[in-house]
C-alpha cells in the first residue's frame, strides 16, 4: 500500500512540474508576442504621425507666355508647418492637360541656388524634359537646399520648373491643368488651374 500511494505522488508530481513548466512556455510566448504587438503599435503611430503632420503646400504657380502659348510654369512649394524634411530627391510631380499625364522627378542639371537672373531666366530650362523639373530656391534659412541634396524644411520656399513645351507642346488658353506634388511620405501639393482666355501679359498668375 505505501509503495502504491508514493508511486501516485510522484506521478502527481510530475504532472504538476509539466503544467508549471507548459504554463511557463505560455506565458513566454504571450509577453513576446505581447512585446511585438507594442513594438507594431508604436511604429505605427509614429509613421500615421508623420504621415498626417509633413508634406507639402503650393502657394501659387505661374506661367511664362512665349508666342501664343505658355511656355513654362513656375509651381511655388513650401513644408506645411511642423513638417519633418522634406527631401525633394525623392519627390515627384504629376501632371495632365487633361490628355496627357506625365510624372516628372528632379534633375540636378537645373538647380540655382537663387532666382538671381528672374523667376523663368535663372535656369535654362531648355535642358529639362518630359520626365524631368528644375528648381530654384527663393528662400534657405539653414543652406540646406543643395543641388544633391534639395532638402527643404520648415520656412523654406522653392520653386520647382516645368517646360510645358517638352510636356505638352506649351499649354494653349482655356486648358485645365490639375496634378499633384508628391513627397516620400506626408501629404500633397496640389495643382489646379484652368488657363485665361487670353494671354495679354508675358507672366501670367495661374493659381493663386
Amino acid at each position: 500500500m505505501k509503495d502504491n500511494l508514493a508511486s501516485i505522488g510522484i506521478g502527481a508530481l510530475i504532472i504538476f512540474i509539466a503544467m508549471i513548466l507548459v504554463a511557463g512556455v505560455t506565458a513566454s510566448v504571450l509577453i513576446q508576442t505581447m512585446n511585438n504587438l507594442q513594438e507594431q503599435a508604436l511604429l505605427t503611430g509614429e509613421e500615421t504621425l508623420r504621415d498626417i503632420s509633413s508634406g507639402l503646400e503650393v502657394t501659387h504657380v505661374s506661367g511664362k507666355k512665349i508666342g501664343s502659348n505658355i511656355d513654362q510654369i513656375a509651381i511655388f512649394i513650401q513644408p506645411l508647418t511642423a513638417s519633418d524634411d522634406v527631401d525633394l530627391t525623392y519627390t515627384y510631380l504629376s501632371l495632365s492637360d487633361s490628355d496627357t499625364t506625365l510624372v516628372l522627378n528632379y534633375t540636378t542639371k537645373c538647380f540655382s541656388s537663387s532666382a538671381s537672373s528672374g523667376l523663368f531666366s535663372t535656369i535654362n530650362a531648355s535642358n529639362l524634359s518630359s520626365t524631368t523639373y528644375g528648381l530654384v530656391v527663393i528662400r534657405d534659412i539653414d543652406g540646406s537646399i543643395t543641388s544633391t541634396s534639395p532638402s527643404i524644411n520648415n520656412r523654406d520656399l522653392v520653386v520647382i520648373i516645368v517646360n510645358t513645351t517638352k510636356c505638352f507642346s506649351g499649354l494653349s488658353t482655356r486648358t485645365e491643368v490639375f496634378g499633384s506634388v508628391t513627397p516620400e511620405y506626408g501629404i500633397n501639393g496640389i495643382i489646379g488651374f484652368i488657363t485665361p482666355d487670353a494671354y495679354v501679359d508675358t507672366i501670367i498668375d495661374l493659381q493663386p
